[in-house]
């Protein structure tokens, strides 16, 4: 375990240390960013669409009952933007994306096409790890963004056609504008960015680690989705922490 935990921050500072190349890499880049964002956008939107769409649906009938239903919109707001978009975006990306990177790297170290970069004197982390690291980086807060405003979306529409909250679209808004500020914006993208962070070192480092031929593989990509979200939920609680000590 520690072990690993030592070579997880050897990757992040290697990677950290070759950001100045990144402009070399652009291509790979923005195809990386292409695959991240824009072909996970329409899975994003209805994850979220439903997120926000659940939580009023939970949420809104007790309010009403205490004669807070108008609060619906602004619990929705702040939840959605705090918590769950940043965290249900990450495990998406996690899973979709992250797989990806360790069963591709993985294959690469297992059929030595990582070796033939080394003998080419290409440095792996430099073309297969920075391209993923500061693409992800970027796609997903811009996810978690739309995301947001899906989710409050999904949320106005239960509100305002539910039977049991009936709350208007107009009194929704209302209400969300004046609990959610951009503080608990920034607040989730700060979160996303470094859920993107961890979940592309993570999942480089698996495939980096890969041995033993496609069942090789299959566990390096297990690992690499499971430890992703593992480590998500975990920095969640220490993120929220310390955002809190700084009022955001």
């Amino acid at each position: 375990m520690f072990r690993d935990l030592g070579q997880l921050i050897l990757l992040l500072l290697d990677t950290f240390r070759a950001l100045p190349l990144a402009m070399r890499q652009r291509k790979k880049i923005f195809e990386q960013i292409y695959e991240i964002g824009y072909a996970s956008l329409m899975m994003a939107c209805l994850m979220a669409m439903f997120v926000g769409a659940v939580l009023a649906l939970q949420t809104g009938p007790a309010l009403v009952e205490r004669g807070l239903g108008s609060f619906v919109g602004g619990i929705v707001g702040r939840g959605v933007c705090r918590e769950l978009a940043p965290v249900m975006m990450a495990i998406l990306i996690a899973g979709r994306i992250g797989s990806a990177m360790a069963a591709e790297i993985g294959s690469m170290k297992v059929y030595q096409e990582i070796d033939a970069l080394k003998t080419m004197r290409i440095n792996p982390i430099h073309y297969l790890v920075l391209p993923r690291v500061v693409a992800i980086s970027l796609a997903l807060p811009a996810l978690t963004l739309v995301a947001d405003l899906t989710g409050w979306l999904g949320g106005a529409i239960v509100a305002s056609t539910n039977s049991d909250i009936g709350v208007s679209y107009h009194v929704y808004f209302t209400y969300l504008g004046d609990w959610v500020d951009h503080k608990d914006v920034i607040s989730g993208l700060i979160k996303s960015f470094f859920f993107a962070l961890a979940t592309g070192i993570v999942c480089c480092h698996q495939g980096l680690g890969t041995i033993g031929g496609p069942r090789g593989i299959g566990r390096s990509v297990t690992k690499a989705v499971v430890n992703s979200i593992v480590l998500i939920l975990i920095m969640d609680y220490l993120l929220t922490r310390l955002l809190i000590e700084f009022d955001l």
